[in-house]
């Protein structure tokens, strides 16, 4: 907190002051937490990175750099602290910034909002340190935590910790929903916060499901109980271990919509549709999880159909309705603003060279070709043998996490940077860069290793394959060329995001004082109030025909994948030769 202050704005006698760029009353309690689990969360990203480095020159057996004994401690390092700890500090930042502060209230609760922070933090520094001191030869947790497996018990304990210090920093946001919706009756919530709120209670479910696996494998590991039930228990998992990627999918949305309001002019063209999306995530986004247990005997053929086929649409048709939703707001509301005509000149006269902007629309278009379309394919009952444990999930999940839900955090830790550290950046053109430099590098990644599971089965769980799989004669030599793009592509990419925390630091230690006023050059094409004036007839009648041709694009290139797919697992074996 003491470091923090030396960061403080300036505030009224109760505590508020108004954003120069989103003209929002933010309350000084709540700006400190934003910044605190912020501050936090990229400290955890610093770790996973350094632990990416070493995973990427592992799996590229060019180098092998970490022997297989020690390959998974390096692995659960890098998983639990980019996948776990970078994004659900990052995700209770942006609960406190949809509640309270687009709300205009101060945080409710302040004092839970600090003992939440502490517990996650002992619980994500004793993860670490639980990984960390496990002895070579023995079981690393991961991210998966399987038993039977004896991880350490400190392990499980630690992260339930970490589960319940999210659960009670969540809390203070809970309370801001109520006091607003109590004062405010017949008012509905800002979409932001709405979506804020839906995230928060997918959180929830996922947490109890956490708390409910490692609680059951705790008990167990103290000898409370004799035996444990491991088909019970991966269920169990699965409800944190996809659910906990569920919450970085809704965070991730609510970000595209506030960030694209603030820093390119977008409008939400349908409150109704975008909030409609958000329920359908409510009720069937956490059966996307299913997709994990398909090899699993304990569980009926007819339960997987049901959830990775109709269950599981309800959640792709949400995803489909953001999808049009979020680069239709932006085009209607550049248009209504006379920036751009044209096809698609409401796109190309956009804010590039704003960092904020680049990586949000990054974010949303990499997420959707390459994380959302993956996600639907390999969540398939019959496409997901040719996923399954291959390196192409590797390749799917940093689809999602690491080319959308990471840029999409980037761009926040921008927006904050400037709009509540009220720091310049020490270096604009480098802060241009990083979003082309890390989109590009860690896409390129991304498809190699879609490429060399599903055309070569590459493994996902052993750190040399190409060379050989031990005990067999089995070999995967013909993939080795492709590697070199793979691991050159996973490299820039840390070095990308090594840029990204060396600009963010720097820009706080050293960055020019933004003064009271001072947008810091954020306010869209100099001038493009958030607030815009424009209304729901303008809206309706607006030309939303550049969207409309992206959306045929995306809608292709997705029936093209899916063909494909489904081609090749004709290939897998021929029956009766």
């Amino acid at each position: 907190m003491k470091l923090l202050s030396h960061f403080d704005n300036d505030y009224d006698e109760d505590g508020f002051r108004t954003c120069s760029v989103t003209g929002l009353n933010i309350h000084q309690d709540a700006e400190r937490y934003v910044k605190i689990y912020g501050v936090t969360a990229v400290i955890a990203l610093v770790i996973g990175g350094i632990f990416a480095l070493t995973v990427a020159l592992t799996r590229w057996e060019l180098f092998s750099l970490v022997s297989e004994q020690n390959y998974y401690r390096h692995l659960s390092m890098h998983a639990w602290n980019i996948l776990i700890f970078w994004m659900v500090f990052m995700e209770i930042a942006i609960l406190y910034v949809g509640g309270p502060m687009v709300l205009g209230r101060k945080l409710p609760l302040p004092k839970l909002a600090g003992l939440g922070y502490i517990l996650m933090l002992v619980g994500a520094l004793g993860v670490n340190w639980a990984i960390w001191t496990t002895p070579a030869g023995a079981d690393a947790p991961l991210l998966t935590a399987y038993v039977p497996l004896e991880i350490a018990t400190e392990f499980y304990a630690f992260a339930i910790v970490f589960l319940l210090g999210a659960t009670i920093a969540a809390l203070p946001f809970f309370a801001a929903i109520w006091l607003e919706k109590r004062g405010n009756p017949g008012k509905t919530l800002p979409l932001v916060a709405f979506g804020a709120f839906i995230t928060s209670i997918i959180a929830v479910q996922a947490i109890l499901g956490g708390l409910a696996a490692f609680g059951y494998a705790f008990v167990w590991r103290v000898g409370i109980i004799e035996t444990i039930n491991t088909g019970i228990y991966r269920q169990l998992y699965w409800i944190i271990g996809h659910g906990s990627q569920q919450i970085n999918l809704l965070a991730m949305i609510t970000v595209w919509y506030f960030l694209t309001h603030v820093v390119g002019g977008a409008v939400v063209v349908s409150e109704k549709v975008s909030r409609s999306a958000f329920v359908l995530y409510l009720f069937f986004i956490n059966l996307g999880a299913a997709h994990h247990l398909m090899v699993d005997p304990g569980v009926s053929v007819g339960w997987r159909v049901f959830n990775t086929s109709y269950a599981f649409y309800g959640a792709a048709f949400a995803s489909m309705i953001h999808a049009f939703a979020i680069p239709a707001g932006l085009e209607v509301g550049r248009r209504q603003r006379g920036k751009g005509g044209g096809l698609f000149g409401w796109l190309t006269s956009a804010p590039w060279k704003n960092p904020i902007f680049s990586s949000t629309i990054f974010s949303i278009i990499l997420f959707g070709f390459v994380g959302g379309i993956t996600g639907v394919l390999m969540g398939q009952l019959q496409l997901n043998m040719t996923w399954h444990n291959t390196f192409a999930t590797v390749g799917h999940f940093h689809g999602t996490v690491a080319l959308g839900t990471s840029l999409a955090f980037f761009g926040l830790v921008f927006f904050v940077v400037k709009t509540m550290f009220r720091r310049d950046f020490i270096s604009t053109k480098l802060a241009q860069i990083i979003p082309y430099f890390y989109a590009g590098a860690m896409g390129i990644a991304t498809l190699m290793m879609m490429y060399v599971g599903i055309l070569y089965g590459v493994p996902r769980r052993t750190s040399s394959a190409v060379e050989n799989i031990p005990g067999t004669d089995f070999s995967l030599s013909a993939a080795e060329l492709l590697f070199i793009p793979l691991g050159l592509g996973a490299v820039l990419a840390i070095v990308a995001g090594a840029l990204f925390i060396v600009v963010t630091v720097a820009s706080l230690i050293f960055g020019r004082r933004l003064e009271p006023g001072d947008d810091g050059g954020l306010i869209p094409d100099g001038g493009m109030a958030t607030d815009g004036g424009i209304t729901a007839e303008d809206i309706h009648a607006a030309d939303m025909r550049g969207t409309f041709t992206m959306c045929l694009i995306f809608m292709a290139t997705f029936v093209l994948l899916y063909i494909l797919n489904w081609f090749l697992l004709t290939q897998l074996w021929q029956i009766g030769a």
